[in-house]
């Protein structure tokens, strides 16, 4: 059995007190890939018995499933041969706003293909401050962006964002990242401009190591976000001398023997098991799911309810992932 790459801490210290959660945490993302297959293969509603997850919207169980994973996989990384300045560019370009519509949006104004050598701040401020206008987001409510008007000055937040890609590729930051050799030098890399976080840094070195320009274990490194720590403190009631980052690779170390022990038949993504980025993300959703599953459980969040309910998107993902996993010739086989 392959074991996580991440440096677990000592088995000879204190371990951590797995609580009630700990179990639906399994359960939960057995359950919630069964979905994603039950969809990938065809079947019409309802995928699943579980009334919480027919009710309430959750993210896959692998993140490269998800629609905006796929979005930026198929259509920003390999839909063409680019640079490594404009893969860098198209990457951050697109993940700062997180929103399909706003790419496509992009697109459509600037009516040709996104690189580095046309970006023009003017036109696509323009386009942006004209959406903005119409009171349509322009940002997806994913994750929470810091406005970098204290670093900027502008008064609008995409202007920020707009300087702040400006600089990066001014720093040379993506001929720095094609060589470095670990992916925590390039979240210290990204951390270190203004209006990046720890957990926004992150989720930017998966989005980026889904393309050619680097090429990391997704096993090697992990920051958790404020949801999987509100996760983590509902899955375990301590945590030993372990940190959160830890707990994340002990799960994913952990992953086949509690499938195993629980009696659950885990559908990997053909052959691929949970990477941390997963384990991490499904600390996520389960803080969530518990919410209406365990609620006497508290987190850190505080919130007790679920905002978003199940809408079904329109059109089907024809998924295919990042050639370098070698699993995109299994997709049209069963899912074990």
């Amino acid at each position: 059995m392959k074991k996580s790459d991440f440096p677990l801490i000592s088995l000879k210290r204190i371990r951590p007190k797995p609580s009630q959660v700990y179990d639906t945490y399994w359960r939960f993302a057995a359950e919630r890939q069964n979905v994603f297959f039950e969809k990938f293969q065809g079947a019409l509603a309802p995928w699943t018995d579980d009334e919480v997850l027919r009710k309430y919207k959750f993210t896959n169980v692998y993140r490269a499933s998800d629609r905006v994973s796929q979005y930026l996989i198929t259509n920003i990384i390999y839909n063409s041969e680019y640079s490594i300045e404009d893969l860098f560019y198209r990457i951050i370009l697109f993940k700062t706003f997180n929103k399909i519509e706003t790419w496509q949006l992009l697109e459509k104004k600037i009516q040709e293909d996104i690189i580095y050598g046309t970006y023009s701040f003017d036109k696509i401020d323009r386009i942006l401050s004209e959406k903005m206008e119409c009171r349509e987001p322009i940002y997806s409510a994913a994750y929470i962006m810091a406005s970098g008007k204290n670093a900027f000055g502008y008064f609008k937040k995409h202007q920020n964002h707009l300087r702040l890609l400006e600089l990066m590729m001014i720093d040379d930051i993506p001929q720095k990242i094609a060589h470095a050799k670990k992916m925590k030098e390039v979240y210290e890399l990204l951390i270190s401009y203004s209006t990046i976080g720890s957990f926004l840094a992150y989720q930017y070195c998966i989005d980026l190591n889904y393309s050619p320009l680097t090429n990391f274990s997704e096993m090697e490194f992990v920051i958790a976000g404020p949801g999987a720590k509100s996760g983590i403190k509902k899955c375990f009631e301590s945590l030993g001398e372990y940190d959160e980052s830890n707990i994340i690779a002990y799960m994913a170390d952990r992953q086949e023997e509690e499938f195993y022990r629980l009696g659950i038949d885990f559908k990997t993504l053909w052959g691929r098991r949970l990477q941390l980025i997963d384990c991490q993300n499904l600390f996520c959703e389960v803080d969530k799911y518990s919410r209406i599953v365990h609620p006497e459980v508290q987190g850190s969040s505080n919130r007790t309810k679920i905002k978003q309910l199940y809408r079904p998107t329109s059109g089907n993902v024809d998924y295919w992932f990042p050639p370098k996993w070698n699993i995109n010739d299994n997709l049209g086989k069963k899912s074990r």
